[in-house]
């Protein structure tokens, strides 16, 4: 009895170990697109119009920060379509399922100018419009965003965000990354990319001090990366700062916005 309790644990963690997994359905206004998923047959997917996912071939993470793959996963190939998108609204990246609690989540843009099938990945100018770290309590045990948007329950988890109201509008792509920081010194990354259209009267644009390279933001000689979570003088740490350039929001502007900001804090 004994003997089999243990082999039905044993098969759980494995499990457990192995759940990894992405983003491959996004909604905006209730209206559903789909994205590339490694779970379908890629002639079911490759060139379809309706596909606004580049395209990504496994759920395992990316190991290496420098990885030329890191921008939009592995093989990163541009999608036929893009989701119309008004800046100021929501976008919400569906999560089938995700067991990871530790690290954090960074939603990136990236403005495509002409066309974002076109666009260099490793030289674009990236930014950060969200991220989600440390919430409460320590680095080991405490709540992070990926814990937090985790629906137990078995349904999916759904990454909502908000396109910042003044953006200048044209072709973007969206970038949806979780960093796993669960396994000592081996941070896990996960990156999927949508194309979209961004419409509005916007005339908004990050300045340089927010842009970023993909490969290039991240690397094994920052702590926040190459960490180990259960190490003594980290795991009760209640502190996390996650690196790169700071959130852009959009255009600050004097009186509500800045009276906003002093409550959401830094």
């Amino acid at each position: 009895m004994i003997e089999r309790i243990l082999f039905w644990f044993s098969v759980a963690l494995v499990g457990f170990a192995e759940a990894h997994g992405g983003t491959s359905n996004y909604t905006v206004d209730g209206i559903w697109y789909r994205g590339y998923t490694p779970d379908e047959p890629a002639t079911d997917q490759d060139g379809q119009p309706w596909l606004v996912g580049r395209k990504w071939i496994t759920i395992d993470p990316i190991f290496q920060p420098d990885n030329m793959s890191l921008s939009c996963n592995y093989p990163g190939d541009p999608a036929p379509s893009a989701i119309p998108i008004r800046a100021g609204d929501n976008i919400t990246a569906v999560y089938y399922y995700w067991l990871h609690t530790v690290g954090p989540m960074v939603l990136w843009l990236a403005d495509c100018g002409a066309s974002c099938s076109t666009l260099n990945l490793t030289t674009a100018n990236w930014f950060k419009i969200a991220e989600h770290g440390l919430l409460s309590g320590t680095i080991q045990t405490g709540e992070w965003g990926q814990r937090a948007f985790q629906n137990w329950d078995g349904t999916p988890d759904l990454w909502t965000e908000t396109i910042p109201k003044d953006l200048k509008p044209g072709n973007y792509i969206v970038r949806h990354e979780i960093i796993a920081l669960h396994i000592a010194n081996r941070p896990q990354f996960y990156p999927e990319c949508a194309h979209l259209v961004v419409s509005g009267n916007g005339t908004a644009v990050p300045g340089k001090e927010y842009y970023a390279k993909i490969p290039g933001v991240w690397n094994m000689s920052q702590p926040e990366v190459n960490i180990d979570v259960y190490a003594a003088n980290v795991s009760n740490l209640t502190t996390y700062k996650i690196p790169g350039p700071p959130v852009w929001r959009g255009e600050k502007r004097i009186g509500v916005d800045m009276l906003l900001d002093g409550f959401k804090g830094p």
